[in-house]
This record gives C-alpha cells, sequence and structure tokens, in this order.
C-alpha cells in the first residue's frame, strides 16, 4: 500500500488520518451546546473554535490574554465568549473559572488544547518544570474548578501527544518536577503529555457511574514550527519520517474536535484517541496506580500555590 493511500485510510469510526474537523462535524448541528476551548488564539484550537461555532455551538474561547481571545472570537462566524486564562499563572486561570462560574455557564465540553512544547532550556512556574506546570497542572486547575459546570453528559478532552511515549521510565519523575535534576526537552514535553493522558484516565474513572466522559487525544504531528526542534528520536516516536506525514491544521484538529463532540464518542471514557480512533497508548498510561499518584500530588501542589 502506498503512503498516500494509508494516509487516506479510514478506521472503524469511519475517519482517519486526512479527515478534517470540518468532516467529522459535518451534518452536526451543536446548536445549544456549550464548548470551553483553551488556546484559541492560533493553531489547532483557533481550527477547533473556527468549526465548533460554525456548527452552531457557543464558544468559550480562551487565550493568554483577553485581549488574544477577543481578537480570536472576532476571527470566527457564530457565538463565542472570549476570557484570559494563562495556564501557568494559577490566578489567571482561577479568575477564568470565577468568570464561567459567575455567568453560571453550563459546559458541554472542555477541550483542553493549549500547551507549549520542547522548550529548548530549563524554565520554571512557580519552581516547577514549565511544560509540565502549563501543560498538566493549569489544566488540572482549570478543570477540577470546572467539574460542577459540566452538563449530566459533559466532556472532558485532553490534548496529548504521541510524544507521551518520550516520557521518562515510570512515566512521570515525582522526584524531578522542577526538572532541576536534569533537564531533556523532549523528555519533559513527553512527561507533560504522559500527564495529560493520565489525568484524563483517573478522570474517567472519577466519572464512572456518571454519563460524563474524559478522553485524551494525539493530533498528529502538524505543519507549524512546533517541529522545528525535533531530534531523530522525537521523529521516531512521533511517527514523522518524511514531509508527507505532516497534517494539515483542520486535519490536526479533527481528532479533538471528533471526542468533543460526535455523538460516536457519547459513552466512551478513559480512552486515548489518534486519527479519529481508539488507538493503543504506551502500557503505564493505562496504570491506575499511577494516574492516581499524579492527581494527589497535583493537589497537593495546587493547595500551595498563592
Amino acid at each position: 500500500m502506498s503512503l498516500y493511500a494509508l494516509l487516506a485510510g479510514k478506521g472503524p469510526s469511519g475517519f482517519g488520518y486526512g479527515s478534517t474537523a470540518e468532516d467529522v462535524t459535518a451534518g452536526l448541528s451543536l446548536a445549544g451546546k456549550t464548548i470551553l476551548v483553551t488556546g484559541c488564539n492560533s493553531g489547532l484550537g483557533q481550527e477547533a473554535v473556527r468549526v465548533l461555532a460554525l456548527r452552531g455551538a457557543r464558544v468559550v474561547a480562551t487565550a493568554r490574554t483577553l485581549e488574544k481571545a477577543k481578537a480570536a472570537c472576532a476571527s470566527v462566524v457564530g457565538e463565542t465568549v472570549p476570557l484570559a486564562c494563562e495556564l501557568a499563572d494559577p490566578t489567571s486561570v482561577r479568575a477564568c473559572v470565577a468568570a464561567v462560574r459567575a455567568a453560571d455557564i453550563r459546559l458541554d465540553a472542555i477541550l483542553c488544547n493549549a500547551g507549549i512544547m520542547a522548550l529548548p532550556k530549563l524554565e520554571q512556574a512557580y519552581g516547577f518544570e514549565l511544560q509540565f506546570f502549563t501543560n498538566h497542572i493549569g489544566h488540572f486547575i482549570l478543570v477540577t474548578g470546572l467539574l460542577g459546570q459540566l452538563t449530566d453528559d459533559g466532556r472532558v478532552v485532553m490534548l496529548s501527544s504521541a510524544g507521551h511515549k518520550l516520557a521518562p521510565k515510570g512515566g512521570i519523575q515525582f522526584d524531578n518536577l522542577s526538572g532541576e535534576k536534569g533537564y531533556v526537552s523532549w523528555t519533559q514535553y513527553g512527561q507533560s503529555k504522559m500527564a495529560n493522558l493520565l489525568f484524563a484516565k483517573e478522570l474517567a474513572r472519577r466519572f464512572a457511574g456518571t454519563k460524563k466522559t474524559a478522553n485524551a487525544v494525539h493530533p498528529g504531528v502538524i505543519q507549524t514550527n512546533l517541529g522545528r526542534h525535533m531530534n531523530p528520536v522525537a521523529q521516531f516516536f512521533f511517527g514523522l519520517s518524511d514531509q508527507i506525514a505532516l497534517k494539515s491544521v483542520p486535519q490536526g484538529a479533527a481528532t479533538e474536535v471528533y471526542v468533543t463532540v460526535h455523538p460516536a464518542v457519547a459513552g466512551i471514557s478513559g480512552q486515548y484517541f489518534a486519527d479519529c480512533n481508539v488507538a493503543q497508548a504506551r502500557r503505564d498510561a493505562d496504570d491506575p496506580e499511577l494516574a492516581r499518584k499524579l492527581w494527589e500530588v497535583s493537589e497537593q501542589i495546587v493547595a500551595k500555590l498563592p
């Protein structure tokens, strides 16, 4: 089979590698639905907001600043609510949570799309490595703060990555969350994406007995400059062997949008999706003890933040 044929293939969902966010929502009406999306002002987040609003959803769109969120909202057709949510700043995240609660906005889904990737050198926030803090802790504060706003069948979708396979042995280096005992950009990025995946798995377990769901997704490797620091090891784990393997932004947004709104995903929880189909994560991503420990450590971290 040629690479072109492989990339054009579809899985059990009826969608696949080449599907776009518009493809996976074709024929759907999201009228009456409200969905919060982080990282609304660029890349996958901007495309997700555009398509969700196009299909009739009201989108609560967050960015690092209110100005960026407003600009993103102004660029799409449909009903949007711009909010600031700087994930590396707990005060900003809590203010976002408070604004949603104050407006009594009920959320049919929370799409945790925002993130940072492979910082060349160690950077920190509140003493923690910045990728872990932004990608995981920031979203942990946001989602746990908004659980009371979820509808009875609300969905939480975490943007993980095939890069979670680059996480260190054991999944999470609990004794090196600062990064000071050793920092490798792609290892720490992988750890943050493993944390997103473990968070979704543990949240799904906590949702057991309800209609609420939590899942994680790998968007694919996208045609943006985020991959400019990729070394050969990173390329291997991402499955990036040639320029033809790169997805466009509309293709990259497909899986997260599919898992966020498609009726076929209703009731599916605790899974890892890629190319709009359930996929296989690294084995320790299914370790309930590891996920539970990460949740408990995250709670401890958050409790000490200003």
